[in-house]
């Protein structure tokens, strides 16, 4: 008996030193309000299991001002409950940062109706939740790009400044958006009408960036407001999402862009075959234009002898306008496509206007047509101080099957001609190789004739093959060249046939062998 009142008295003794412990414990030192700072930091799952701490920590989850939630796939039931759950105990009077992601149990959702109702009602209280607390951030990450809009209480939240939305179809019939004070929103994955972007833009009075991935559905944007300062257009269309066709041949339309404002614009990623028309980009300064086109022969009965002929000229000479429009931006970044297509252009001898842009980035796989259409652009671009070249190496397979997949008869048949094309001899290439391997600088002396104001050289060879990394850093008549490469002899084979090509052909490249 006595042993076991002794055995007692040391654990009893060991809990208390323990509970001492726990509450003498550095971080328990904080003030609350540094503590609810750090826990809003966290999952907010995660925040709330900090609950089992102390008694002190019982109440720290309920006041942070950060939520962020996600449903798995696998656990859905068990997700909603401990969201709601959540808000049901929440304190806080205001919140920073809402964060809401569904997107795993987007095909659950097309499954079992049961769920996709009990996530509609999660999403409209979540919505009202962070409207009642005057959100600043919000992220939805939804589960349908045609079945989801937004929820009703979203559409007057006037503290929102930052909107990230994913799978959303648009807003509800008869909405009236009042978002005045939000500045900044991304829509991805998702199929808005040409209504729903007029009912954004016009209720966005202090909008200043709007970036859309994934998307679908209108034809027009629209943007007079004089704060509007930067668009990025990222990917047409939704993989797995029927495709909304233009008119009786199955053909999109235009996609116009109105915004006399806008100073920074990028259009990149594929663009399917919408035709991406710039009709009034008078202000920017920055544009990055790396976008692809897919002719319309992937178009069910589509003549591809006659229409896709046709296709391609309209598409030639709105990219003559396109670029026109860019003409007085002062940074300039062009994409591996457009190059291709003005090497098309040459040889169907369609001018280019002259560019004002100084720095000057351009984006190129390893073909020789690529090359003509640099020459071709470069020629236009006199006023170029900083030019940087982004070249990356494919497998030869692997450009033949790029080619052979993207391209239809009519482009192939060009781009040929430029792939015929005798550059130079062997001798010449071997001794610029051998120039950069040596680290001959003074080989770069003539090489650029064509940019007079040329100041800076960057060029980054990306291989596909695994090879040390090397930088060479030479000064001649630029003020600085810098390149860096992978060594790698179709590297450098490649390089020399764009300073060749750079230094002789100063007229227009004839479409006659």
């Amino acid at each position: 008996m006595l042993r076991n009142s002794k055995k007692r008295k040391v654990k009893l003794r060991k809990s208390k030193k323990q509970k001492v412990t726990e509450e003498e414990a550095p971080i328990n030192k904080l003030p609350d309000a540094v503590l609810v700072k750090i826990l809003s930091l966290l999952p907010t799952e995660e925040a709330f299991r900090t609950c089992v701490i102390s008694k002190k920590w019982q109440t720290l989850p309920t006041l942070i001002y950060s939520f962020n939630f996600n449903c798995s796939e696998y656990r859905e039931r068990e997700d909603l409950s401990f969201i709601h759950n959540a808000l049901e105990h929440s304190r806080s009077s205001t919140i920073k940062k809402f964060e809401l992601d569904l997107t795993e149990c987007m095909d659950l959702c097309q499954l079992d109706y049961n769920l996709k109702f009990d996530f509609d009602f999660l999403v409209n209280r979540c919505c009202s939740f962070a409207v009642e607390r005057n959100v600043e951030s919000l992220v939805l990450g939804l589960y349908s790009p045609e079945a989801c809009p937004l929820p009703e209480s979203l559409y007057t939240c006037s503290s929102l400044i930052t909107l990230d939305v994913t799978l959303c179809c648009g807003f509800i019939d008869d909405a009236v958006i009042s978002w005045n004070s939000l500045k900044s929103i991304t829509l991805g994955y998702v199929v808005f009408t040409d209504e729903d972007m007029v009912k954004l833009l016009s209720g966005c009075p202090s909008l200043e960036t709007m970036e859309l991935y994934r998307y679908d559905g209108f034809r027009r944007v629209e943007i007079n407001s004089s704060k509007f300062k930067t668009l990025k257009l990222i990917d047409y269309g939704i993989p797995g999402v029927k495709d909304e066709l233009d008119g009786v041949s199955g053909v999109r339309d235009e996609l116009e862009i109105i915004a006399p404002h806008l100073q920074n614009l990028e259009i990149s990623g594929d663009f399917l075959d919408v035709k991406c028309k710039l009709v009034d980009v008078s202000s920017v300064v920055n544009a990055k234009i790396t976008y692809n086109n897919k002719c319309i022969n992937h178009v069910p009965n589509v003549n591809e002898e006659h229409n896709c002929r046709d296709y391609h000229q309209v598409l030639y000479s709105l990219i003559q306008e396109n670029l026109q429009k860019l003409c007085y931006a002062t940074e300039l970044t062009i994409g591996n496509w457009f190059t291709q297509v003005m090497c098309m252009m040459q040889f169907k001898r369609i001018p280019l206007s002259d560019f004002h842009c100084k720095y000057l980035t351009l984006q190129l796989h390893m073909k020789k047509f690529n090359l003509y259409g640099v020459v071709g652009f470069l020629r236009a671009s006199p006023q170029v101080e900083t030019l940087s070249i982004d070249m990356q190496t494919m497998l030869l397979d692997d450009i033949c099957n790029y080619v052979d997949n993207s391209r239809c008869n009519s482009e192939l048949r060009d781009l040929a001609k430029g792939d015929n094309m005798d550059l130079q001899n062997c001798q010449l290439h071997l001794f610029l190789c051998s120039s950069f391997i040596g680290s001959a600088a003074t080989s770069f002396v003539p090489l650029f004739p064509v940019l007079s104001a040329l100041q800076r050289l960057h060029l980054f060879l990306c291989s596909s093959f695994i090879g040390s990394a090397a930088t060479l850093s030479m000064y001649v008549w630029l003020k600085d060249i810098t390149i860096d490469f992978n060594i790698e002899f179709q590297v450098l084979y490649f390089l020399a046939s764009f300073c060749f090509v750079f230094a002789v052909f100063k007229e227009p490249i004839s479409g006659t062998h």
